[in-house]
């Protein structure tokens, strides 16, 4: 019987600021050998993990266990942790910690957690007498308490600050999954529970506060009986705005400012040298995501002062990597593959509206005329001093036009100054909306819409709260998808 003919693999190797195609004779027998064919290929000297870009799943990115799991023409992204010979000597990087969170606001219903064994024995019973003739549970003080403190332990993994609409979530998936709970005198029947899963929420941040945790710590000390001299107990609350997951996160492990200021001046001397040691500092911008948030959020610097303090953030990859320890995301791949699903659409819908009357029909209509004929052209360069952010096209020829297709270079720039050039105009968007999280910086006024497109419909990142615009502009676009 004659046996099948191994089928060649094709890889798309993501690796730092690295990409490459690479082409195997058959597939590995195993991860650890495909990891080791990567070490070769790829010249790597270290230890290394593997993620792939999940058909499955929409191109999310999973852990590589099993071999068969990988397509036979797959994107690959390459995790590098330790090199021996170059972090030996650091030995503050023996703790390195990942985020405090690891997933976001689940999309769908609130998954209710399993409660003490007494418990749900009780609500199993009750769900069941509930089924028979429609009698509510009468619960003990005791079981209420751990039942509403589960709760509370399970949402603050999410986030410390849920929304009056997430906590509405919440008790509705509670009713929903024991019936038994619903309350007789509410024509939602979760009402009453809203309001304790609220009121706990508070308790637990309380909780969490005296237990050191900085994400809650950072907004006590507010007016108090005790302290009638401070700031009102609702001004200026530092929580998460735009779905961050990891807001503002404690120390590693065993730090302090005093060593991760080591670890700071490490990474300054790394990016000044003409060869750097990208892993190296990639593994020491985590090591210090919990100081550099610290700055950014309790201090909010100017930019050109950050981008001084912290330089390795002018790197597109660690651009990238920061917006990843925030949100927990993957911004390019969740970009250009959202753009790349709605772009028809976008372009039909925006071609409606340039076919009609008007200053905005007749801009659509300039930028559509350079779209179909592809020229390349140029723009008068700008005053930048007042522009809080802005992408500056750098072209060969000097005929204005509205939109340039192939640049020389696009500059990012926020607050006047160039941080960063590009050859892509897309990659310099994408690195632009990295940067706002990055840096915690307030949308600009007249571009609010953009980058609340780009967070909401593209990113899926607080998509509930959508204005009245917006929420138009995502049911054109769903009737197609």
């Amino acid at each position: 019987m004659a046996t099948e003919a191994p089928q060649n693999m094709i890889l798309r190797v993501i690796e730092a600021e690295r990409v490459r195609k690479l082409k195997l004779s058959s597939r590995p027998a195993s991860v650890d050998a495909l990891i080791e064919i990567l070490k070769e290929q790829l010249e790597l000297d270290c230890d290394l993990s593997l993620k792939y870009e999940d058909p499955d799943f929409d191109g999310k990115l999973t852990c590589l266990v099993d071999i068969e799991e990988l397509p036979q023409k797959a994107c690959v992204h390459i995790s590098l942790t330790r090199d021996s010979s170059s972090l030996a000597s650091t030995d503050t990087l023996s703790n390195v910690s990942s985020p405090e969170r690891l997933s976001r606001w689940p999309p769908g219903p609130f998954q209710i957690p399993t409660f003490a064994f007494d418990v749900e024995l009780t609500l199993r019973d009750g769900n069941a007498e509930f089924e028979k003739n429609e009698k509510p549970l009468q619960l003990s003080r005791d079981q209420k308490h751990n039942i509403l403190d589960k709760l509370a332990s399970t949402i603050y993994g999410f986030k410390a600050y849920p929304s009056d609409k997430e906590i509405a979530m919440v008790a509705e998936a509670l009713v929903r999954k024991h019936p038994c709970l619903k309350e007789a005198g509410s024509d939602i029947g979760w009402n009453g529970w809203k309001n304790s899963i609220k009121f706990k929420m508070g308790n637990y941040r309380t909780k969490m506060r005296r237990a050191g945790c900085q994400e809650v710590t950072v907004n006590a000390g507010k007016r108090s009986r005790k302290n009638p001299e401070n700031e009102p107990s609702h001004s200026n609350i530092k929580r998460p705005k735009r779905a961050e997951v990891n807001f503002l996160p404690n120390f590693p492990q065993g730090e302090d400012p005093s060593s991760l200021d080591l670890v700071w001046q490490a990474i300054v001397e790394e990016v000044k040298k003409t060869e750097r040691n990208l892993p190296l500092i990639s593994q020491m911008m985590q090591t210090t995501f919990a100081l550099r948030r610290q700055t950014i959020v309790m201090s909010c610097p100017p930019v050109k002062e950050l981008m001084d303090l912290w330089p390795a953030l002018q790197m597109q990859s660690e651009v990238y990597a920061e917006f990843q320890r925030i949100t927990n995301q993957n911004l390019p791949n969740t970009f250009y593959a959202q753009l790349d699903r709605h772009t028809p659409r976008l372009m039909a819908l925006f071609r409606q509206k340039a076919s009609k009357t008007g200053k905005m029909a007749d801009a659509l209509a300039e930028i559509f005329s350079v779209h179909d004929a592809q020229d390349d052209m140029d723009m008068d360069e700008p005053d930048l001093g007042d522009v809080p952010v802005a992408l500056l096209t750098t072209v060969s020829d000097d005929v204005p036009s509205p939109v340039h297709y192939n640049p020389v270079r696009v500059s990012v720039i926020l607050e006047g100054d160039v941080v960063l050039n590009l050859p892509r105009l897309g990659d310099a968007f994408v690195v632009m909306f990295g940067l706002i999280y990055a840096l915690h910086l307030s949308y600009p006024k007249g571009l609010t819409n953009t980058f609340e497109f780009t967070q909401k419909i593209l990113h899926g990142l607080d998509d509930c709260k959508l204005s009245p615009k917006l929420q138009s502009l995502k049911n054109d676009l769903m009737l197609y998808v």
